[in-house]
């Protein structure tokens, strides 16, 4: 299967949509490969349930493009957990994206942005860069999961976003279907996991979280954001506003 330039990427994406909605996530994936090949990236957080769609990825293309956002905000466990991980699978391209020097010295200086701004800090520290690296592909894709509640609750297989497609080759995996993966690969966890991380972002903005509590619910605990930005449409060639209102 070839990407076809006079097929919109709205019209393709409700194809393969539709042809994958029941597909297992490695069919997903192949999928994804065979219609963009090269001109296709998997964004991963190495956070708590990484692990399973990388692993995917691995067996299928272990040289596809896995961008990493290091916000420089992480915690030390994930940096690690990333190196650790990628030469475990045999992930050969993992591309670290960085915020600007420039944008950091302009807009947050001192580092505690996040104290005051947090969706400032994320357009500066996530957003931009990611929206920088993914201006050279043609699709893209996540681990997001419909268990995640939220506005992921409606997530589809495959979604288009401007002009790139995103596959969620996980969307319909729950919790018990990841741990299974997991132990039959025999899979490293994130080692904040063990202390009740259930999903994992920059250090100010992530906690554990309570039994019984939603798997994102740590993540800017005590306010309504639930997502740093990433996932949010934009006009295609719209520029971010990493300085909010500063």
């Amino acid at each position: 299967m070839a990407y076809d330039d006079i097929e919109s990427s709205q019209s393709l994406a409700a194809r393969l949509d539709a042809e994958l909605r029941r597909a297992h996530p490695s069919s997903v994936l192949a999928a994804a490969v065979d219609t963009f090949g090269d001109r296709l990236a998997l964004v991963s957080s190495f956070g708590a349930e990484s692990a399973v769609l990388l692993h995917l990825a691995a067996q299928i293309k272990p040289d596809i493009p896995v961008l990493f956002l290091d916000t420089g905000m992480l915690f030390g466990q994930t940096l690690d957990y990333r190196k650790i991980l990628a030469a475990r699978l045999g992930l050969t391209d993992v591309r670290d994206l960085r915020p600007h020097y420039q944008d950091l010295a302009v807009v947050d200086p001192k580092a505690n942005l996040w104290q005051t701004d947090t969706d400032a800090c994320c357009a500066l520290r996530k957003v931009a860069p990611l929206d920088d690296a993914l201006g050279g592909f043609d699709a893209w894709v996540t681990g997001r999961k419909r268990f995640h509640g939220g506005d992921r609750m409606s997530l589809p297989v495959v979604e288009h976003q401007g002009s790139q497609l995103k596959f969620n080759p996980l969307a319909n995996w729950a919790k018990d279907e990841l741990d299974a993966y997991v132990a039959t690969h025999d899979l490293p966890a994130h080692p904040l996991v063990a202390q009740g991380f259930a999903s994992i972002g920059c250090w100010p903005c992530t906690q554990p979280v309570d039994e019984g509590e939603d798997v994102r619910a740590g993540r800017w605990k005590g306010s309504q954001k639930s997502e740093c930005g990433i996932h949010l449409a934009r006009a295609p060639g719209a520029i971010v506003d990493v300085g909010g209102d500063i």
